[in-house]
């Protein structure tokens, strides 16, 4: 079944929950930690939350993590369990595992271990040890109905995607949250360029350790100031960074040895195997999330082309994760979008997902896609995403800063992209790992920066809904022969708009130059993100990508603006602006400062809702 309609009731629960006082996990549940063998004997630690209340019997919801299932010791209890306080409070089974190689699990760990689509009998991956771990689990655990769901945020929601793999008759509903869908498009990298913002994060996924542990074997460096722009400047070249992570950091070594989407990232990507699944699946992702936007889109659009389950994607004004946190304003920075729409996901989704599929109560009448309109403030409801109702919709990168119905390709707008001065992500001086505020933040800072070059409408006479895929066609030269190209999609607010209670206060909602969508593209990949080419110095070059999917109005008093530039950093390394084989070893001679050229028949297609 493609998708079922959708019916909005507000569960009492959701009232009820709210007043009652703190849930006593250990009150209500008994825990044990077992080591399950894996087909090839390798031992994964988990740990299994079983109601108290055995007059009945309860399916099995499942998260499987790199992170830790701790705390470990069958008497320490974590202070919540499950998706949400709600699946806890009613009794599930609620089990966490330790992926190989982590923590206390056996084995050797591997970065986004890639699916093996026909195994050998002793070959393993994460869907094989998946399909291990759900046959063990419904042959030993008492008081189960049967019946298995998975989730998972951000990487246990990749794990979460991976066990749709697994073919296991018991896994009926999984739920991949935030989920990576490739690591070259997820996380580290966008569109061939490295985000350097993410570095910090090598550490957790770099070092090998030597036996089951529940003490962490990694640290996060200590660079030493809060201002991450400029030490990532003073560093230079990425190779400089090698004095924090040496040779025994094998994530550091593969992604300096795999600048390219070659064989190795390849063979990792999950998104094009998702071909004829069977359980039920609900992914969630947060519009403004920073780190997996890619991998909910393409995880939801590659089961909507190639299977025929139960197929749902739910994308609220969320930052990474908000939807499982509890809070009744929702903003994400300077933006309020309402009150309790977390707890709204969590009751009238999560919940009621995993409750029809797994204990076949209720009815789960949810649209095919639900996505929060961004502008309006408001839930939308579509049978199919993208939605068939609108009209891809060329603006063009006009004079005079305009947005034009027209090409002109007899008009260039030049600019210098100073290498030494890189256009910063954010105004904020503060800039730490996972940066979540940026993703809506004010961008009049960047607005008047003279290699940042600015396009917009007129103030708009009624509503503009954009609903689905964005692409950027750009036409472009420099004088040098590599560059990036980043393209943001602004909300210009109105002069009399009203403060909302997360204002910073040296900001204004008055002209607040609210980003919507931004993307980076690394020129070298315009062909191919596995052969690489140079730009020809002053040649005019087609550079074309795809935004990730938007659905926002431009209301009535505001303009749309677009804004073009070549830096983004620390969010995103620098482009040395000339071509070298591979940027992780780039020296700092190879860093030139040149002119690039956008002409006027460059152009942004909107999906313009009709």
């Amino acid at each position: 079944m493609k998708h079922l309609k959708f019916g909005f009731i507000l569960f009492l629960l959701c009232t009820v929950s709210s007043v009652m006082a703190q849930y006593d996990v250990k009150a209500n549940y008994d825990k044990q930690e077992v080591e399950i063998k894996m087909r090839d004997g390798v031992k994964l630690h988990t740990t299994i939350y079983t109601p108290k209340d055995t007059s009945k019997s309860y399916p099995i919801l499942m998260q499987r993590t790199p992170y830790s299932s701790r705390p470990y010791g069958e008497d320490q209890y974590r202070r919540q369990i499950g998706p949400n306080k709600f699946l806890m409070e009613e009794g599930n089974i609620i089990v966490y595992q330790d992926v190989r190689g982590r923590w206390m699990s056996e084995g050797k760990y591997d970065n986004m271990r890639g699916f093996i689509p026909k195994k050998k009998r002793k070959e393993t991956d994460e869907a094989s040890d998946t399909y291990d771990t759900i046959d063990w689990l419904v042959k030993n655990v008492d008081n189960t109905n049967g019946n298995v769901g998975t989730w998972g945020i951000s990487y246990p929601g990749h794990y979460a995607a991976m066990s749709l793999l697994s073919d296991h008759p018991a896994l009926k509903a999984a739920s991949p949250q935030a989920p990576i869908g490739d690591f070259y498009f997820d996380d580290f990298h966008h569109n061939g360029a490295y985000l350097l913002s993410y570095w910090v994060a090598t550490a957790v996924f770099g070092y090998d350790k030597e036996g089951p542990t529940t003490e962490s074997w990694y640290s996060i460096p200590d660079i030493g100031t809060q201002d991450a722009y400029q030490f990532f400047l003073d560093i230079g070249p990425l190779s400089n960074l090698d004095k924090y992570y040496g040779e025994d950091n094998v994530f550091w070594q593969q992604l300096k040895d795999h600048p390219d989407y070659d064989e190795f990232w390849q063979e990792r990507g999950l998104v094009q195997h998702m071909r004829d699944v069977k359980p039920a699946v609900l992914t969630v992702g947060g519009l403004f999330d920073a780190e997996d936007l890619y991998g909910p889109f393409e995880i939801y659009k590659s089961l909507e082309e190639n299977s025929d389950n139960f197929n749902a994607v739910v994308f609220g004004p969320w930052s990474h994760g908000d939807w499982a946190r509890l809070k009744q304003r929702q903003a994400v920075g300077n933006m309020y979008f309402g009150d309790d729409l977390s707890e709204n996901f969590q009751v009238n989704y999560e919940t009621q997902f995993f409750n029809h599929f797994l204990k076949d109560e209720g009815e789960f009448d949810v649209a095919e896609a639900t996505m929060y309109d961004t502008g309006a403030m408001q839930w939308d409801e579509y049978e199919m995403w993208p939605p068939e109702n609108v009209t891809a919709t060329d603006f063009y990168l006009g004079d005079n800063q305009n947005l034009s119905m027209e090409a002109n390709p007899d008009f260039e707008n030049k600019f210098v992209s100073d290498i030494t001065k890189p256009v910063p992500f954010t105004e904020d001086i503060k800039v730490t790992f996972t940066p979540r505020k940026f993703m809506t933040d004010d961008q009049r800072f960047a607005a008047r920066r003279p290699d940042v070059m600015v396009y917009e409408t007129k103030v708009l006479e009624e509503d503009l809904k954009l609903s689905g895929e964005i692409l950027a066609a750009l036409e472009v030269a420099t004088t040098g022969t590599a560059s990036d190209w980043i393209v943001k999609i602004i909300d210009v607010y109105p002069a009399d708009a009203e403060d909302s209670e997360e204002m910073q206060d040296h900001l204004k909602m008055s002209n607040y130059h609210m980003m919507v969508r931004s993307e980076v593209f690394r020129g070298r990949y315009r062909e191919s993100f596995s052969e690489p080419k140079p730009f020809v110095p002053n040649q005019k070059t087609s550079v074309d990508f795809q935004l990730q999917d938007v659905n926002h109005t431009f209301k009535k008093g505001h303009k749309l603006q677009i804004q073009v530039q070549s830096t983004m950093f620390p969010y995103i390394d620098r482009n040395p602006q000339k071509y070298v084989d591979n940027i992780f070893e780039a020296t700092e001679d190879d860093f030139e400062t040149h002119t690039h050229t956008i002409y006027g028949d460059s152009k942004i297609v909107l999906p313009v809702v009709k």
